[in-house]
């Protein structure tokens, strides 16, 4: 092994230890469960270790938060649509998550917006996951999405209406829709 296969391989495995966990919570929440999320950052990980000497540091972590959103969407494309169930085991990707996303509310909160997550298709998943959770704007989910800001904005508004329909939604004001 060479020096410099040696400190680019001591230099990915200190940026995965240290984006570990924000990728985790990523993968998750666009694949819809822990497993799914766990295959998504194996397999981005595996693609950014291939092009790892060219991966700019400071955007390491949405270089490979796209190519997860990449991955998921071909899945999606596959699937043909189909809403993926959910199942978020147990609380940790959420305990981890950052503060902006945590300050949404109490566990009740929380398990409402999951469940309302489960109604999305994969990409409308990414999207709302881009927009809201990592609070990009609408040019940062396109850039990542590789996609329109149109796409993004019709994406967006139709996975909320959805979001907005499933049982059991509250509205700010307590009345149920």
């Amino acid at each position: 092994m060479t020096v410099a296969t040696r400190t680019r391989d001591e230099e990915f495995t200190d940026f995965v230890r240290e984006a570990r966990a924000t990728l985790m919570r990523s993968a998750v929440l666009i694949a819809g469960s822990r497993t799914a999320g766990e295959d998504l950052v194996q397999e981005a990980l595996v693609r950014a270790y291939v092009r790892w000497g060219s991966i700019e540091p400071a955007t390491a972590v949405a270089y490979i938060r796209r190519i997860m959103v990449n991955l998921a969407t071909d899945q999606f494309r596959r699937r043909k649509h189909e809403p993926v169930a959910m199942d978020l085991d147990g609380d940790r990707a959420w305990a981890e998550a950052p503060a902006s996303a945590r300050d949404i509310g109490a566990v009740d909160d929380r398990a409402d917006i999951v469940g309302r997550l489960r109604v999305l298709n994969a990409r409308e998943r990414a999207i709302v996951v881009l927009r809201y959770y990592f609070d990009l704007s609408e040019i940062q989910a396109a850039e990542e999405m590789g996609v329109s800001v149109g796409t993004i904005k019709s994406t967006c508004s139709r996975a909320l209406a959805k979001m907005r329909a499933a049982p059991g939604y509250a509205t700010p004001g307590g009345h149920h829709g």
